[in-house]
């Protein structure tokens, strides 16, 4: 793996020169098993989910989850039955989720107020240069942090509304820990190798890690101290919600360790996924003027131009969400979803898949499926998702594409991520004028060599488009 970089282009290579969409790769100790096929993939995830339930034992996923104490990366077991229960019952229920929209709106509207003084600032033309992905990333947190913390700040912020110097070194930090949540490291294949830290993974893990809990620590063991005291009111927010939690004793149900390693989860698993989609769809929009021209019209014949976004207005906005949803297609967040574990032999496709194997199913080579996409399946085209003239959803049961993992290892969250993702593209297109900066014909979407994000954070023109007093909090 060390002389194969990066390991998923490797991979996504030798399956195009085997011309196969399953395949068996040994790494190290481990089958692999990259899937570039939707049938197939649904005989995993379907007919035969409860057999590949399991996690992958990593450094990586070890350090983040604190030993394997949260939801989506622990291996198949009690832990994860009980994790999985509180984070889809408590946490990312409906009523849950209805609760908590005043805390959404309110990083909504401050998304559009920052972009706006931006914009305020430049006084000879009233247009701002702004880059997509810093917004999105801090967007994405804000939210998070809100439902968990009810805070967008660890520090002073600005007061412009952006973030201060915590708020980027903790974004910085936690998509470092995705970054590496999703590459392969060389000592999870050779476990002799463990402790040399040979690709440098472990390293960066633990000191990205070591800034996300100087933020996070503090504030949930002084709000556990406030509930143990009796000062503090339940379910304001996630956190007090899993503080709050009582077993059949009455006694907490998750202990300190739970608590902080789940929020660090839930941290993560909110903002990569938002972020991406809009970057590459925004750029894609810049580049074909008729599409950003299409979702504008939309927003304005659901919304008008007297009012804001709100979240009520999701249903109504099919193509915003096809937007988004082609986003999920054509560029996803990562390669591969977290791998899912065989929990024994088996049969899958007339294919024998041993016990422990790695099952990777590809979210680029799903989405880009000539067999299923077949309409210039490397073009970006909104109005693909629109031909049944159905309410456009952003998941997809038949493994099509993946937006938000699926099966008994699913994502709890495809709500919340679903609200984030409609709601960055529909107030940012709506709020505001985007086009290519100065000078430049089109936004480049050139794939990093290193990961498939873009190569560098686009930039493109903001300009508002609505009344002024729309802007003002």
């Amino acid at each position: 793996m060390l002389t194969h970089r990066p390991t998923f282009r490797w991979i996504q290579n030798l399956m195009k020169e085997m011309n196969t969409e399953i395949a068996c790769i040994r790494l190290g100790n481990v089958h692999v098993i990259p899937v570039t096929c939707p049938t197939i993939a649904r005989e995993f995830l379907r007919k035969q989910d409860a057999t590949f339930a399991s996690r992958p034992n990593s450094i990586t996923t070890s350090l983040i989850s604190r030993g394997y104490l949260t939801t989506t990366l622990v291996p198949f077991g009690e832990q994860w039955k009980k994790m999985r229960r509180i984070v889809s019952n408590d946490l990312l229920s409906t009523t849950t989720h209805q609760r908590l929209e005043n805390k959404r709106v309110e990083e909504a509207d401050n998304l559009v107020f920052y972009i706006y003084n931006k914009c305020k600032n430049n006084v000879n033309d009233n247009v701002c240069l702004v880059n997509v992905r810093y917004v999105a990333q801090h967007y994405s947190c804000n939210v998070i942090k809100k439902l968990i913390f009810s805070t967008r700040y660890f520090g002073e912020g600005k007061k412009d509304g952006g973030p201060g110097r915590e708020e980027e070194e903790h974004v910085d930090s936690i998509f470092t820990m995705l970054k590496y949540i999703y590459d392969f490291s060389v000592s999870d294949y050779v476990p002799f190798l463990r402790g040399l830290d040979l690709d440098g993974h472990e390293g960066k893990v633990k000191k990205a890690l070591e800034i996300v809990e100087k933020y996070h620590d503090p504030i949930i063991e002084q709000r556990i101290k406030e509930r143990n005291n009796g000062s503090k009111i339940d379910g304001e927010d996630f956190l007090d919600i899993l503080i709050s939690l009582k077993d059949a004793n009455n006694n907490p149900m998750l202990t300190t360790q739970e608590i902080k390693a789940q929020i660090t989860e839930l941290m993560m698993a909110a903002m990569d996924n938002p972020t991406n989609a809009f970057e590459w769809g925004l750029g894609e929009m810049i580049n074909q003027p008729k599409l950003l021209q299409r979702a504008v019209e939309e927003l304005d014949t659901v919304v008008g131009k007297e009012r804001l976004v709100q979240e009520s207005d999701i249903p109504k906005l099919n193509y915003i969400k096809a937007c988004a949803r082609e986003a999920f297609r054509l560029h996803p967040i990562v390669p591969f979803n977290v791998p899912h574990v065989s929990l024994k032999d088996t049969i899958v496709g007339n294919y024998l898949i041993p016990k422990g194997s790695h099952i990777l199913l590809s979210r680029q080579e799903l989405g880009r499926n000539p067999k299923v996409w077949n309409d210039e399946p490397l073009k970006f085209k909104p109005e693909r998702h629109l031909i049944n003239k159905s309410d456009v959803v952003l998941t997809d049961q038949d493994l099509n594409l993946i937006s938000f993992s699926t099966g008994r290892r699913g994502c709890p969250g495809f709500m919340l991520g679903t609200t984030m993702t409609v709601m960055l593209f529909a107030r940012l297109l709506h709020a505001f004028t985007w086009i290519a900066p100065p000078n430049v014909s089109h936004i480049n979407l050139a794939e990093s060599s290193h990961d498939i994000s873009l190569a560098h954070p686009p930039l493109a023109l903001a300009k508002p488009r609505l009344p002024p007093e729309l802007y003002n909090k």
